[in-house]
């Protein structure tokens, strides 16, 4: 298999308002994209372990992060079809029922779905431009939207005698860009179901703006050591996102800018690869489109982020990643808005307004042969009490904690696939336990019900071809 160093050198030469809770829900947690593309296995020549742990996606061995940065040109093939897609379905399971559906024709417990049908087209073109574009079917919405985007035009150098790969990426959501599996764009876990219940806040960065946004970020790969990265997002109009399948009022419109930047440090470690790195996102956000005050929510986003792979010669491999982030949070709009409707009782604006959320998760995994895999991880999210922000929570914070488990086999992956070397399954189970929801262990929100009544097991099959 070609080292990530040889990939650059000799095949890229030139490379009424809603209420405060609703919007803080628009921002947080949603199902974590899963994604695999056959088509990439077929284009580079490679077996599909040599992108991804475990032989299937999302998550990236470093000749994986290789190809990604180098903007999918890599080809051994003169051409393949550039069309993959993807189907997830599962059986999803809480310990109490909810107290309503999650969603409209499902029970309120026990529920079996087509969670996602999607579609890619992706690959490179010559030596400086590739990328990839997923369409997908909701099956929990019922509807049909754009997905993550990522089309990148790439070249090669050196800086400083050392070698660089460099290159611009026009995409829909921060951090999609990402070669680690740190960030939430691509984090553990890399698939879920919006039947199973999930805290109602999380920073703005983990999801809140994904394919509500359009944005071009600038890149460099140096020395196969040091990443740094710098973009800007914008919110297209309300008729093209609703085009494309998008809800083009959630969170709102992004008034001028929202910068983004990343920066990473990758060094051999222990017969593996470390890295470390920081992210940060800054938005000024509109909620709803609104122009009646002439406030603006503002979101600012840090964080710290690290990760570990090691493969050992048995094809066994290990892996570890963990991220920080902290948010502030300035809600003027929305709590004018709130105050002004009756939905929020009167109360000073800025004690309203201000807010805080810090989140930590991190996940370790252990693949066997590249075939059966067992990934612990573990989040906390804590917040600053706000009766207005949080009032649907009875002690008015948004603290959660939780530890997810997950076992999964990919029985059919590449050339001993029976199906063709394009088709890959992976089937496995989930369980997510939490010990806070929404605020607190016991009657989080009124009515009884404790945390650990949404512990959930989920049931899983996913195949791409």
């Amino acid at each position: 298999m070609p080292t990530a160093l040889s990939v650059f050198r000799g095949r890229w030469p030139l490379v009424g308002a809603a209420s405060i809770l609703a919007l803080v829900v628009a921002s947080g947690v949603g199902t974590a994209p899963a994604s695999a593309i056959p088509a990439f296995a077929e284009q580079t020549g490679q077996r599909c372990v040599a992108c991804h742990v475990g032989g299937f996606g999302p998550q990236l061995t470093p000749f994986g992060r290789a190809f990604k940065l180098g903007g999918y040109t890599l080809r051994t093939k003169p051409f393949n079809l550039p069309v993959s897609a993807m189907a997830v379905a599962s059986f999803t399971s809480t310990k109490r029922p909810l107290p309503s559906p999650a969603a409209d024709g499902f029970a309120d417990n026990n529920n079996l779905a087509l969670d996602q049908v999607s579609i890619f087209v992706g690959g490179g073109i010559g030596s400086h431009f590739g990328g990839f574009v997923q369409t997908t079917y909701d099956g929990i919405g019922k509807h049909f939207s754009w997905d993550n985007l990522d089309l990148r035009a790439v070249n090669t150098g050196t800086i400083g005698g050392k070698d660089l790969v460099y290159g611009l990426s026009l995409n829909n959501n921060p951090t999609v860009t990402d070669a680690w599996n740190t960030l939430p764009a691509w984090g553990y876990p890399y698939t879920g179901s919006a039947l199973a219940p999930g805290p109602s806040a999380s920073p703005l960065i983990s999801g809140g703006l994904a394919q509500n946004v359009i944005g071009l970020n600038a890149y460099a790969w140096i020395d196969s050591k040091i990443y740094l990265e710098v973009g800007g997002y914008s919110t297209p109009r309300a008729s093209t996102l609703g085009w494309l399948g998008a809800d083009p009022f959630s969170p709102g419109d992004i008034r001028g800018t929202a910068p983004y930047a990343r920066v990473a440090f990758s060094q051999e470690l222990a017969g593996g690869t470390a890295e470390i790195g920081a992210f940060a996102l800054k938005a000024n956000i509109r909620p709803g489109r609104d122009r009646t005050t002439g406030l603006t929510n503002h979101y600012s986003d840090v964080g710290l982020d690290a990760s570990f792979i090691r493969t050992f010669g048995s094809s066994d491999t290990i892996t570890f990643n963990t991220r920080y982030t902290h948010e502030r949070q300035s809600l003027l709009a929305s709590c004018a808005l709130g105050i002004a409707d009756g939905s929020i009782s009167p109360t000073p604006l800025r004690t309203c307004a201000d807010g805080s959320l810090n989140e930590v998760r991190g996940d370790i995994s252990y693949y066997w042969r590249n075939k059966i895999g067992a990934t612990i991880g573990a989040f906390d999210i804590t917040g600053r009490r706000n009766a207005s922000l949080y009032s649907g929570n009875r002690i008015d914070r948004p603290d959660s904690t939780g530890l997810l488990l997950q076992l999964d086999g990919t029985p059919f992956s590449g050339p001993n696939s029976p199906f063709g070397t394009r088709f890959a399954t992976r089937v496995g189970i989930q369980y997510i336990a939490y010990s806070r929801f929404d605020g607190a262990k016991l009657d989080y929100d009124g009515t009884g019900r404790s945390a650990s009544d949404n512990n959930t097991v989920r049931v899983f099959t996913w195949v791409a071809f």
